[in-house]
């Protein structure tokens, strides 16, 4: 969902609209039960997305959440998600260790900078608090999504094991591949954006060979037409649009050197 807060801030740091007074009181009781599942657990509890920005939509959009140090987040997302089906599409929860917020790598600079900007606290430590803002610029790009040639290759692992279903794994292909486009968008345009919808519009006009791959991805991400086997495994190949976005980011972005966990 957009967010029309994003953007860079007057001295070139990234800037978004996520703020605990914005998120809709129809997801209150969510967020509540959420800190009543990590309290006492010494982890600590976010929301971002459009829950966090104000711009969910009652029944349609996912509530999502990040945990820092909770041993068990997927059986809090499962809970979660069947108790409030009314309310959102899902309770997903994302989860990360206090440790890799440390170092210079690529993984913990985007972690930070995702943490900083995107999330809000909700229960627990708050790393996020001594956070300074950060640079919207190339090395925040790469950060967040210099990835995705890793989750590329784990992406064909699955198509070809057939461990995920092929529109699942179209979705999950669609939003990673456009964050990234988004920062390539960022980059060209010196602006700061993971609008998905922004970054396939913008960066087909930018390369027209590209904007009706890039459209295709779209539809996936946005609950659009199912993606097949078949349109996932063109999507994933050699000379795919996947692959293509790889290429682009490597190029004028840069990409991760250190092996990446989780898909």
């Amino acid at each position: 969902m957009n967010d029309p807060d994003e953007g860079v801030a007057a001295d070139g740091t990234v800037r978004t609209g996520a703020r605990r007074d914005r998120v809709p009181a129809v997801f209150e009781d969510v967020l509540r039960d959420a800190v009543a599942g990590v309290e006492g657990s010494g982890a600590s509890l976010y929301v971002y997305g459009s829950v966090a920005t104000g711009r969910a939509r009652p029944g349609s959009s996912d509530v999502d959440l990040l945990t820092i140090d909770l041993t068990d987040a997927t059986s809090l997302a499962r809970r979660l998600s069947a108790r409030y089906a009314d309310r959102c599409r899902g309770v997903e929860i994302a989860a990360a260790a206090g440790d890799e917020l440390v170092g210079d790598s690529d993984a913990a600079y985007g972690l930070r900078v995702f943490l900083r900007h995107y999330c809000v606290h909700l229960t627990g430590p708050d790393p996020a608090a001594t956070l300074r803002a950060y640079p919207a610029d190339a090395r925040a790009a790469r950060g967040l999504n210099g990835d995705l040639g890793q989750h590329l290759l784990r992406w064909r692992q699955r198509l070809e094991t057939g461990s995920e279903s092929a529109d699942r794994l179209g979705a999950r292909v669609g939003r990673k591949t456009l964050l990234a486009v988004a920062g390539l968008v960022s980059v060209h345009d010196g602006t700061w954006t993971t609008d998905r919808t922004r970054a396939a519009r913008r960066w087909g006009e930018i390369e027209p060979t590209l904007a009706a791959p890039l459209a295709t991805l779209h539809g996936w991400a946005h609950d659009g037409p199912p993606s097949t086997c078949d349109d996932v495994r063109r999507a994933l190949g050699h000379d795919g649009v996947v692959a293509a976005v790889v290429a682009l980011f490597d190029r004028r972005i840069g990409s991760w050197q250190a092996p990446a966990a989780g898909g």
